[in-house]
């Protein structure tokens, strides 16, 4: 079901695309601010593994550094049946996870010294097995794609603003709605960023069911859940960002300071719920 609300929404934003582009008037100029986000945004894409990591100041580690948690990540690799990613650990009290890199052959896998602390081992394999689940589904993909088409939406509605502010219109537009195109132009932007945050959170209800079926403990995951958000709330990550918080299992940021239509994550607790669910469907 959230793969099919994920091609919905992929879709619904593709159709205010062309919507915005028709508002416009302008099809060249449309392209081409599609071609500039598309270029920038898979750029991000292609280097996304070096750019994250190096954010936070994650070291890649060996068997010999963490045994434990070496050992986890290449077992469930095997069970999730993609190579093995690369391992990281952040120094940050804050405990959190998050996965990155284009494509299964070139994924890395990071997770917070805090982390480490707090969870007992069944919990951390449901957090990497998580993970695993992005990688596995490409979901860094998807949400470049989805950034690609916010982007050319929002700057397609800047361009035509100005246009408008400056009496230009296209030809095939002079009958149009003025009023209407003025609207769509200033509520697309916001409408296409709700469709964006929508698919990450959809996402990451498919990363918590992917990660119980490859670890087998969805109670293990639910409860490291519980543990993260609780923690997070009390100490959110200081060098977090909104441009990077949809990467990690639990927002990174004090959750209390968003609503839930602008958050990238579900509800802590509605994640919980499906994960029990999913744990009584494996009795």
């Amino acid at each position: 079901m959230n793969g099919m609300k994920t091609a919905f929404l992929m879709a619904l934003m593709m159709v205010l695309f062309i919507l915005v582009g028709g508002a416009l008037g302008g099809e060249s100029g449309m392209m081409l601010a599609f071609m500039i986000s598309l270029v920038m945004n898979f750029g991000s894409y292609w280097f996304s593994d070096k750019i994250v990591l190096a954010m936070y100041k994650a070291k890649e580690i060996e068997y010999k550094d963490a045994p434990e948690l070496f050992n986890i990540v290449e077992k469930l690799s095997q069970k999730a049946m993609i190579p093995m990613p690369r391992v990281y650990i952040v120094e940050n009290p804050t405990p959190n996870a998050f996965a990155t890199g284009r494509n299964p052959e070139h994924a890395a896998v990071a997770v917070t010294t805090g982390i480490m602390s707090i969870l007992n081992s069944d919990e951390l394999e449901g957090v990497i097995s998580h993970e695993l689940s992005h990688v596995k589904n490409r979901d860094i993909l998807v949400s470049t794609i989805a950034a690609t088409l916010v982007g050319t939406i929002t700057f397609i509605a800047r361009m035509a603003g100005f246009a408008a502010m400056f009496g230009g219109r296209s030809s095939d537009r002079e009958e149009g709605n003025p009023l209407g195109d003025l609207l769509l132009l200033i509520l697309a932007p916001i409408a296409a960023m709700l469709i964006q945050l929508a698919i990450s959170r959809s996402r990451e209800y498919m990363a918590d069911a992917g990660g119980a079926a490859i670890s087998g403990k969805p109670l293990a995951l639910a409860s490291a859940l519980g543990k993260l958000s609780a923690t997070n709330e009390r100490l959110p990550m200081r060098n977090a960002d909104n441009a990077s918080a949809h990467m990690f299992i639990v927002n990174p940021l004090s959750g209390k300071s968003f609503a839930k239509l602008f958050s990238t994550h579900p509800p802590v607790e509605e994640r919980i719920q499906r994960l029990s669910e999913i744990a009584k469907g494996l009795r």
